[in-house]
């Protein structure tokens, strides 16, 4: 199996492969890592800290830097690449004051099937009209499965479980089977509020007839 060796910029938080991140940058060591991704046109890696561990991540690309400060500080937007899994970390990386680690890229298979997708959007529409939210214009032969990951209501661990999923119909069914979940919950609440909104109103029932009926 091919190895790579990646500098490291470790988050507690998943990025995904095709995800815009936004991120600002100030310890010195990341102003160093920053420098040499300008310079020497590479990528470096940010795996998820999660549970005290590091194992999986993403490849990140700098896109843009949009400001630098008098400090050397700057905010940046990098783009995810693919995914890696961890095989080696290290504190430091040779003489750069930042990490760095050796990884093995995990291949992801694109493979989800036009009635999938429609099925996520149709479900997500849903979702976000009970949070009375306006669902931005897809289109749905391209949908990324992890366009709207962040913006679901998965908690960390889910999104780092989708991060490791090597198919991108199984990326599909794992979001398909959280919004299942998730819009009866939704829909519950949003009963709940509407009788909060009537409390102390005059309710008109319709009325029973009693025609049948049986005692139990």
């Amino acid at each position: 199996m091919t190895t790579a060796v990646l500098p490291m910029f470790p988050l507690e938080m998943v990025a995904y492969q095709g995800e815009l991140l936004s991120l600002h940058i100030f310890e010195e060591r990341y102003q160093q890592l920053l420098k040499d991704c300008e310079e020497s046109n590479i990528t470096f890696g940010i795996p998820t800290y999660i549970n005290n561990t590091l194992s999986y991540g993403t490849e990140m690309q700098v896109m843009q830097v949009v400001k630098r400060y008098p400090s050397g500080a700057a905010d940046i937007i990098c783009k995810g690449l693919r995914v890696f899994k961890l095989v080696d970390f290290y504190s430091t990386l040779g003489e750069r004051l930042y990490a760095g680690g050796e990884v093995v890229y995990v291949p992801f298979e694109h493979n989800a099937s036009l009635d999938l997708k429609k099925e996520f959007v149709k479900l997500l529409t849903t979702f976000y009209d009970l949070l009375d939210v306006n669902t931005p214009e897809v289109a749905v032969q391209t949908i990324s499965a992890f366009r709207f990951a962040q913006k679901m209501g998965l908690d960390m661990q889910q999104q780092y479980e989708l991060l490791q999923i090597a198919s991108e119909s199984d990326c599909f069914y794992y979001l398909i089977a959280h919004l299942k979940a998730a819009i009866p919950t939704l829909k519950s609440v949003n009963r709940t509020k509407e009788l909060i909104k009537l409390n102390g109103h005059f309710k008109n029932f319709d009325p029973l007839d009693f025609k049948d009926y049986k005692l139990e």
